[in-house]
Protein backbone atom coordinates (compact mmCIF):
# COMPACT_ATOMS: atom_id res chain seq x y z
CA UNK A 1 0.00 0.00 0.00
CA UNK A 2 1.39 3.39 -0.85
CA UNK A 3 -0.12 6.28 1.08
CA UNK A 4 0.00 9.82 -0.04
CA UNK A 5 3.73 9.36 -1.58
CA UNK A 6 2.57 9.62 -5.32
CA UNK A 7 1.85 12.67 -6.92
CA UNK A 8 -1.30 11.37 -8.91
CA UNK A 9 -2.97 9.23 -6.09
CA UNK A 10 -3.62 9.54 -2.60
CA UNK A 11 -3.50 5.63 -1.98
CA UNK A 12 -2.70 2.91 -3.98
CA UNK A 13 -3.56 -0.42 -2.83
CA UNK A 14 -3.01 -3.69 -3.62
CA UNK A 15 -4.59 -6.60 -1.75
CA UNK A 16 -5.16 -10.90 -2.50
CA UNK A 17 -7.78 -12.60 -0.54
CA UNK A 18 -6.15 -15.98 0.29
CA UNK A 19 -8.92 -18.63 1.79
CA UNK A 20 -10.25 -21.70 1.48
CA UNK A 21 -11.69 -22.68 -2.25
CA UNK A 22 -14.34 -24.97 -0.72
CA UNK A 23 -16.17 -20.96 1.36
CA UNK A 24 -18.62 -19.97 -0.77
CA UNK A 25 -17.80 -15.79 -1.79
CA UNK A 26 -19.05 -12.91 -4.04
CA UNK A 27 -16.97 -11.26 -6.10
CA UNK A 28 -16.95 -7.02 -5.43
CA UNK A 29 -19.98 -5.53 -6.16
CA UNK A 30 -22.19 -2.61 -4.94
CA UNK A 31 -24.16 -4.34 -2.32
CA UNK A 32 -28.08 -4.29 -2.54
CA UNK A 33 -28.69 -4.08 0.78
CA UNK A 34 -26.20 -0.97 0.87
CA UNK A 35 -25.45 0.41 -2.17
CA UNK A 36 -22.63 2.61 -1.29
CA UNK A 37 -20.89 -0.26 -0.27
CA UNK A 38 -18.42 -2.05 -2.73
CA UNK A 39 -16.84 -4.92 -1.63
CA UNK A 40 -16.76 -8.34 -2.07
CA UNK A 41 -18.74 -10.88 0.42
CA UNK A 42 -18.11 -14.03 2.46
CA UNK A 43 -21.73 -16.03 1.84
CA UNK A 44 -20.82 -18.20 4.89
CA UNK A 45 -20.53 -15.60 7.31
CA UNK A 46 -21.74 -12.70 5.75
CA UNK A 47 -18.74 -10.14 5.94
CA UNK A 48 -16.18 -9.06 3.74
CA UNK A 49 -12.04 -8.56 3.45
CA UNK A 50 -11.79 -5.05 0.93
CA UNK A 51 -14.06 -2.88 0.33
CA UNK A 52 -15.24 0.98 0.28
CA UNK A 53 -17.93 3.09 0.36
CA UNK A 54 -19.43 5.82 -2.12
CA UNK A 55 -18.28 8.41 0.54
CA UNK A 56 -14.99 7.27 1.01
CA UNK A 57 -14.83 5.00 3.91
CA UNK A 58 -12.27 2.08 3.38
CA UNK A 59 -11.48 -0.96 5.15
CA UNK A 60 -9.24 -4.28 5.21
CA UNK A 61 -8.61 -7.43 7.14
CA UNK A 62 -6.32 -10.23 7.22
CA UNK A 63 -5.92 -12.86 9.73
CA UNK A 64 -3.55 -13.20 12.63
CA UNK A 65 -1.82 -16.66 11.90
CA UNK A 66 -1.73 -18.15 15.45
CA UNK A 67 -3.06 -21.83 14.78
CA UNK A 68 -2.03 -22.49 18.78
CA UNK A 69 -4.70 -19.93 19.99
CA UNK A 70 -7.50 -20.33 17.75
CA UNK A 71 -10.98 -20.16 19.49
CA UNK A 72 -14.06 -21.77 17.99
CA UNK A 73 -17.13 -20.13 17.49
CA UNK A 74 -15.39 -16.66 17.81
CA UNK A 75 -16.96 -14.07 15.56
CA UNK A 76 -15.94 -13.41 11.85
CA UNK A 77 -12.89 -11.13 11.45
CA UNK A 78 -14.71 -10.16 8.23
CA UNK A 79 -17.67 -8.30 10.15
CA UNK A 80 -15.24 -5.95 11.18
CA UNK A 81 -14.20 -4.89 8.14
CA UNK A 82 -18.28 -4.82 7.04
CA UNK A 83 -19.49 -3.03 10.11
CA UNK A 84 -17.41 -0.42 9.57
CA UNK A 85 -18.29 -0.26 6.54
CA UNK A 86 -21.88 0.25 7.11
CA UNK A 87 -21.73 2.22 10.33
CA UNK A 88 -21.45 6.10 10.97
CA UNK A 89 -18.65 6.12 13.52
CA UNK A 90 -15.23 7.68 13.08
CA UNK A 91 -12.44 4.93 12.52
CA UNK A 92 -11.24 6.22 16.17
CA UNK A 93 -14.61 5.71 17.76
CA UNK A 94 -14.67 2.57 15.69
CA UNK A 95 -11.64 1.11 17.09
CA UNK A 96 -11.64 2.51 20.61
CA UNK A 97 -15.36 0.52 20.93
CA UNK A 98 -13.45 -2.51 18.89
CA UNK A 99 -10.88 -2.72 21.87
CA UNK A 100 -13.30 -3.48 24.39
CA UNK A 101 -14.34 -6.79 22.55
CA UNK A 102 -11.50 -7.77 20.38
CA UNK A 103 -10.18 -10.66 22.77
CA UNK A 104 -13.44 -12.68 21.41
CA UNK A 105 -12.00 -12.66 17.90
CA UNK A 106 -9.12 -14.87 16.42
CA UNK A 107 -5.89 -13.22 15.78
CA UNK A 108 -6.42 -10.15 13.18
CA UNK A 109 -5.04 -6.86 11.75
CA UNK A 110 -7.35 -4.14 10.66
CA UNK A 111 -6.76 -1.35 8.45
CA UNK A 112 -9.56 1.12 8.39
CA UNK A 113 -10.65 4.95 7.60
CA UNK A 114 -11.04 7.09 4.63
CA UNK A 115 -9.15 9.36 2.19
CA UNK A 116 -7.59 11.61 4.78
CA UNK A 117 -6.70 9.38 7.42
CA UNK A 118 -6.19 5.58 7.68
CA UNK A 119 -5.71 3.38 10.76
CA UNK A 120 -4.05 -0.13 11.50
CA UNK A 121 -5.03 -2.34 14.75
CA UNK A 122 -4.77 -5.81 15.96
CA UNK A 123 -5.45 -7.48 18.28
CA UNK A 124 -1.73 -8.82 18.73
CA UNK A 125 -0.54 -5.07 18.53
CA UNK A 126 0.03 -2.66 21.00
CA UNK A 127 -2.74 -0.02 20.02
CA UNK A 128 -4.10 1.90 17.26
CA UNK A 129 -1.40 3.01 14.60
CA UNK A 130 -1.92 6.03 12.33
CA UNK A 131 -0.50 5.80 9.35
CA UNK A 132 1.48 8.52 7.66
CA UNK A 133 2.60 8.84 4.12
CA UNK A 134 4.73 5.96 3.05
CA UNK A 135 4.43 2.55 1.71
CA UNK A 136 3.09 -0.57 3.78
CA UNK A 137 2.80 -4.06 3.71
CA UNK A 138 0.81 -6.32 5.80
CA UNK A 139 0.65 -10.38 6.16
CA UNK A 140 -0.44 -12.87 8.42
CA UNK A 141 1.75 -11.18 10.94
CA UNK A 142 1.64 -7.34 12.20
CA UNK A 143 2.11 -4.52 10.07
CA UNK A 144 5.23 -4.19 8.12
CA UNK A 145 6.94 -7.47 9.68
CA UNK A 146 9.62 -8.31 7.25
CA UNK A 147 8.76 -11.62 5.97
CA UNK A 148 9.67 -12.48 2.77
CA UNK A 149 6.33 -11.71 0.74
CA UNK A 150 5.82 -8.46 2.54
CA UNK A 151 9.28 -6.97 2.29
CA UNK A 152 9.30 -8.50 -1.81
CA UNK A 153 5.61 -6.80 -2.09
CA UNK A 154 6.87 -3.36 -0.51
CA UNK A 155 10.23 -3.33 -2.63
CA UNK A 156 8.63 -4.30 -5.61
CA UNK A 157 5.60 -1.21 -5.60
CA UNK A 158 8.16 1.23 -4.19
CA UNK A 159 10.45 0.26 -7.02
CA UNK A 160 7.21 0.51 -9.72
CA UNK A 161 6.19 4.05 -8.03
CA UNK A 162 9.97 5.06 -8.53
CA UNK A 163 9.62 4.26 -12.69
CA UNK A 164 6.47 4.68 -13.65
CA UNK A 165 4.95 7.98 -13.36
CA UNK A 166 1.45 6.52 -13.82
CA UNK A 167 1.71 2.69 -12.49
CA UNK A 168 0.17 0.95 -15.22
CA UNK A 169 -2.60 -2.11 -13.73
CA UNK A 170 -0.71 -4.43 -15.57
CA UNK A 171 2.59 -4.16 -13.84
CA UNK A 172 0.69 -3.41 -10.05
CA UNK A 173 -0.98 -6.90 -10.93
CA UNK A 174 1.71 -8.27 -11.51
CA UNK A 175 3.50 -7.60 -8.21
CA UNK A 176 0.35 -9.66 -6.86
CA UNK A 177 0.89 -12.69 -9.14
CA UNK A 178 3.96 -13.26 -7.95
CA UNK A 179 4.56 -17.48 -7.03
CA UNK A 180 7.82 -17.22 -5.60
CA UNK A 181 8.77 -19.59 -2.98
CA UNK A 182 11.71 -18.27 -0.33
CA UNK A 183 14.45 -20.65 0.39
CA UNK A 184 13.80 -22.07 3.93
CA UNK A 185 15.82 -20.48 6.21
CA UNK A 186 13.49 -17.11 5.39
CA UNK A 187 10.42 -18.76 6.26
CA UNK A 188 8.60 -17.47 9.34
CA UNK A 189 7.89 -20.06 11.92
CA UNK A 190 4.11 -19.06 12.75
CA UNK A 191 3.42 -22.61 14.00
CA UNK A 192 2.02 -24.48 11.11
CA UNK A 193 4.62 -27.61 9.50
CA UNK A 194 6.98 -26.98 7.28
CA UNK A 195 5.17 -27.78 4.27
CA UNK A 196 2.68 -25.50 4.92
CA UNK A 197 4.95 -22.38 5.52
CA UNK A 198 5.97 -23.00 2.34
CA UNK A 199 2.39 -22.82 0.47
CA UNK A 200 1.90 -20.00 2.65
CA UNK A 201 4.94 -18.51 1.85
CA UNK A 202 4.42 -16.90 -2.06
CA UNK A 203 2.66 -13.44 -2.57
CA UNK A 204 -0.10 -15.88 -4.57
CA UNK A 205 -0.72 -18.71 -3.22
CA UNK A 206 -1.53 -22.10 -4.72
CA UNK A 207 -2.48 -25.54 -3.05
CA UNK A 208 -4.97 -27.71 -3.97
CA UNK A 209 -7.45 -26.91 -0.82
CA UNK A 210 -6.33 -23.38 0.07
CA UNK A 211 -4.77 -20.43 -2.09
CA UNK A 212 -5.26 -16.86 -3.54
CA UNK A 213 -9.18 -16.38 -4.48
CA UNK A 214 -8.91 -12.80 -5.81
CA UNK A 215 -6.42 -9.79 -6.19
CA UNK A 216 -7.50 -6.03 -6.03
CA UNK A 217 -6.44 -2.62 -6.83
CA UNK A 218 -7.84 0.27 -5.28
CA UNK A 219 -6.59 3.81 -6.75
CA UNK A 220 -7.77 7.10 -4.96
CA UNK A 221 -6.61 9.81 -6.97
CA UNK A 222 -6.37 13.35 -5.91
CA UNK A 223 -8.76 14.69 -7.27
CA UNK A 224 -11.40 11.75 -4.84
CA UNK A 225 -11.88 9.41 -7.91
CA UNK A 226 -11.79 5.98 -7.27
CA UNK A 227 -10.57 3.01 -9.60
CA UNK A 228 -11.36 -0.80 -8.14
CA UNK A 229 -10.40 -3.44 -10.03
CA UNK A 230 -10.69 -7.17 -8.83
CA UNK A 231 -9.86 -10.31 -10.33
CA UNK A 232 -11.43 -13.14 -9.27
CA UNK A 233 -9.92 -16.87 -9.05
CA UNK A 234 -11.62 -20.25 -9.60
CA UNK A 235 -9.71 -23.32 -11.22
CA UNK A 236 -8.73 -21.56 -13.93
CA UNK A 237 -5.89 -19.38 -12.42
CA UNK A 238 -5.09 -18.28 -16.31
CA UNK A 239 -8.01 -16.90 -17.11
CA UNK A 240 -9.73 -14.73 -13.97
CA UNK A 241 -12.91 -13.03 -14.07
CA UNK A 242 -11.94 -9.16 -14.00
CA UNK A 243 -14.57 -6.45 -12.53
CA UNK A 244 -13.76 -2.76 -12.49
CA UNK A 245 -15.15 -0.24 -10.82
CA UNK A 246 -14.98 3.89 -10.81
CA UNK A 247 -16.66 6.78 -9.02
CA UNK A 248 -15.83 9.98 -7.37
CA UNK A 249 -16.23 10.33 -3.59
CA UNK A 250 -18.93 11.94 -2.47
CA UNK A 251 -18.63 15.13 -0.17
Amino acid sequence: MALNTHPYYQLILLANRDEHYERPSASARFWDEAPSVLAGKDLRAGGTWLGITKNGRIAAVTNYRDPASMKQGAPSRGRLVSDFLLGQEGPIQYLDNLAREADRFNGFNLIIGDKDQLYWYSNRGDGVQSLEPGIYGLSNHLLDTPWPKVAKSKDALAHLLSEQEDPSLEELFRILTDHTIPDDEHLPDTGVDLEWERILSPIFIVSPTYGTRSSTVLFIDVQDRVTFVEKTFNSDLDHPKTATYEFTIEP
